[in-house]
């Protein structure tokens, strides 16, 4: 599968699962550990939970595999798929972390 192909499957997943605000950032020549990076909020630790396991069940349906970090309670869940990382998170650890702001061009 092409990043761009495991960006559309996450991409898919967080819709179906109503993730908010997610954005996606292309960080190859920028980063050392991984191609691209999706970045998501969940509204509630149940749906954090809800989305981390509708990005596994899509891309493991594609036969890919995460290793996993973080959980719900944590408020930042993130899925490694070595050239792809799925950083899910609840509000106010995203606004806390702001994590994106390595990634936006400027």
């Amino acid at each position: 599968m092409t990043i761009e192909e495991e960006n559309d499957t996450v991409r898919r997943a967080l819709e179906e699962k109503k993730a908010e605000d997610a954005a996606s950032y292309d960080v190859r020549g920028r980063s050392s550990v991984t191609d691209a990076t999706v970045v998501a909020s969940a509204t509630s630790v149940p749906h954090l939970r809800a989305l981390a396991v509708a990005v596994e069940r899509a891309m493991a349906a594609k036969g890919a595999h995460a290793r996993v970090s973080g959980d719900a309670e944590s408020a930042w869940i993130v899925l490694d798929y070595s050239d792809l990382m799925v950083h899910l998170f609840l509000p106010d650890a995203r606004r806390y972390y702001d994590i994106e702001s390595l990634w936006k061009k400027s």
